[in-house]
């Protein structure tokens, strides 16, 4: 029996060991140049002949090659005919927090409780999730980790997404509170024989209520004596002095405008529109009041059949021509659907929008909304040299073939779960086999 346990104990050793992640590249310890990749700013700016220079894990500099000259640094990579472009950004996404959907104990995304902005999605990130490993072939370098459930979620963070462990792996901690608005429609419950359709939510006045109770006891406790320690209140500071972000997810015309009119009457210093449906209404109020919009992916359909039946498709497009700050983000989707955003962005160039114009919903325009475009989101000097190389346009799902892939510098594998079985199974079928 003694003998078997230790035999157990080996094969449970072996199992860990073949499914790990793989391991985290190494810090840049020698400099290399990128030489005549079609370089994408991230900025609206293209460089056709680009030199791209890398030194500890920042950008050096990043100039056209055919008009101006500069010595090179260490290992050259020739990029002829290729397309380099800033690492993409996913934002409300619960990477690292799910592992299977079904599998209860791989779910870490939501917390029992309704008013919980002390819960950190940071300390529940899981680095070596397989399905974090296969956003990069895609060139999603980093991501916003956001936990789920109750009223107020809790507390968000930004990592890139090659690291050891959610130290490694944090390039922003605790950026921001996510507070799901209350409905303000509400859909007729069938099974009771009520209509299908929409009506008003009757307790919605009394939902509204119960956040503001929330935020002005979270301001009197914070100003108050403290006699005894709140979690939740203290975890509230952030938003009253500025340090961080209050991220309301809310997609209905008259929720966007009670939640701008709140958080201006609670003294909350910055929000952010998660969602965003119908945002394209009150594109006004989101300028004069300086409101982002991290606004739902392309790829669905109209909620109402009176909608436009591409409305979901040229919202970004929408939002960013009445000079809104608009991102794209993952919308509640599968985490395996987060590897499409490249292609919600491209989605929006069907739309008439610029190729360089969508690039930016995905690069500077989030990094911006997120509070970290002064070290990512652009090709520029000084900058995370958090980037990629693609065989065509990284847009265009059919091109988007990635040859190279570096965060802080650092040469990543682009090797997945996926790519291993494709290998092993992408010659079972041939004819004559």
């Amino acid at each position: 029996m003694k003998n078997f346990k230790y035999i157990y104990a080996l094969l449970m050793l072996c199992c860990t060991i073949t499914f790990a992640q793989q391991t985290p590249a190494s810090a840049q310890k020698d400099g290399f140049t990128i030489v005549g990749a079609t370089a994408h700013i991230g900025n609206g700016t293209v460089i056709e002949n680009s030199v791209i220079i890398v030194e500890n894990g920042k950008i050096v500099s990043c100039f056209d090659g055919s008009v101006a000259k500069m010595d090179l640094k260490g290992k050259i990579i020739d990029a002829q005919g290729k397309h380099v472009y800033p690492g993409f950004i996913g934002t409300n996404t619960n990477l690292g927090l799910v592992e299977v959907d079904a599998v209860r104990a791989t779910n870490d995304r939501d917390e029992l409780g309704d008013m919980i902005p002390h819960i950190r999605s940071l300390i529940a990130y899981n680095a070596e999730s397989k399905v974090v490993e296969s956003m990069r072939p895609n060139g999603i370098l980093i991501a916003q980790v956001t936990p789920n459930g109750g009223r107020i979620s809790g507390t968000s963070s930004i990592m890139q997404l090659d690291a050891w462990n959610w130290e490694d792996a944090a390039l922003k901690a605790d950026d921001g509170i996510h507070l799901n608005w209350p409905n303000s429609f509400s859909r007729g419950r069938w099974w009771l024989g009520e209509p299908r359709g929409l009506k008003p939510n009757s307790n919605y006045s009394k939902q509204v209520e119960e956040v503001r109770a929330f935020v002005t006891e979270s301001k009197a406790y914070l100003n108050g004596d403290k006699a005894s320690v709140n979690l939740p209140y203290e975890a509230m500071q952030g938003l009253f002095n500025g340090e961080q972000k209050l991220y309301v997810h809310v997609n209905d015309v008259k929720g966007i405008t009670d939640a701008i009119h709140f958080v201006k009457n609670n003294g909350i210093k910055h929000m952010v529109i998660v969602g965003g449906y119908q945002a394209h209404l009150v594109t006004d109020l989101l300028k004069s009041n300086n409101v982002a919009v991290l606004i739902n992916h392309t790829h669905s359909v109209p909620a109402l059949d009176d909608h436009d039946y591409d409305l979901p498709y040229k919202a970004p497009k929408l939002l960013a021509d009445a000079g809104v700050l608009v991102g794209i983000q993952n919308g509640g989707m599968s985490n395996f659907q987060t590897r499409n955003l490249p292609f919600y962005a491209g989605q929006v160039v069907g739309q008439g929008m610029d190729k360089e114009e969508a690039l930016k919903l995905i690069t500077s325009n989030t990094a911006k909304i997120l509070g970290i475009n002064k070290r990512v989101g652009t090709l520029e000097s000084g900058k995370d040299a958090t980037l990629f190389i693609s065989e065509g346009d990284a847009l265009d799902m059919r091109t988007n073939k990635l040859t190279h892939a570096f965060i802080n510098g650092r040469a990543l594998s682009l090797e997945t779960h996926q790519t291993k079985l494709w290998k092993r199974y992408s010659n079972k079928y041939k004819t004559g086999k």
